[in-house]
């Protein structure tokens, strides 16, 4: 039978609204100072990823073992590269700074949800970090 509501998928989104906001927060704070997008892409990453790791491993994956925090900080450099190319994307079709970062929201989201569930937070992963951990 076909399972139309997916828990870990309910909860990726929700705790990913929350993260995309404190990280939106943080870009949109970076532009207002004055940093260049791809400044404030970075910055809003780097702040997001420590708070991001913790909320994600925890409640969408439920996994707290920090052992991870190395797959998770490469998995955010791939989606740095990735944000900042769908920014400049938007910019080339016109948007502001703020547009194209909100744009390219909905692309990182997809990806890092791919990304956590099957290399990071993946259950062979986690099942042997957590027997390494306990044993």
């Amino acid at each position: 039978m076909l399972k139309i509501f997916n828990i870990e998928i309910f909860r990726f989104i929700i705790v990913g609204i929350i993260n995309t906001g404190f990280s939106y927060c943080v870009y949109a704070g970076a532009i207002f100072i004055g940093l260049p997008y791809y400044l404030a892409s970075f910055v809003s990453i780097v702040l997001g990823i420590l708070f991001s790791f913790k909320t994600q491993g925890a409640f969408v994956f439920k996994n707290t073992n920090n052992a991870l925090l190395g797959r998770f900080i490469l998995c955010w450099g791939i989606l740095y590269i990735f944000a900042v190319f769908i920014i400049w994307l938007f910019l080339q079709f016109g948007f502001n700074e703020y547009w194209a970062g909100m744009l390219a929201l909905p692309f990182t989201t997809i990806l890092s949800y791919l990304a956590q569930k099957y290399y990071v937070f993946k259950a062979e992963i986690v099942d042997k970090t957590q027997r390494e951990v306990f044993d």
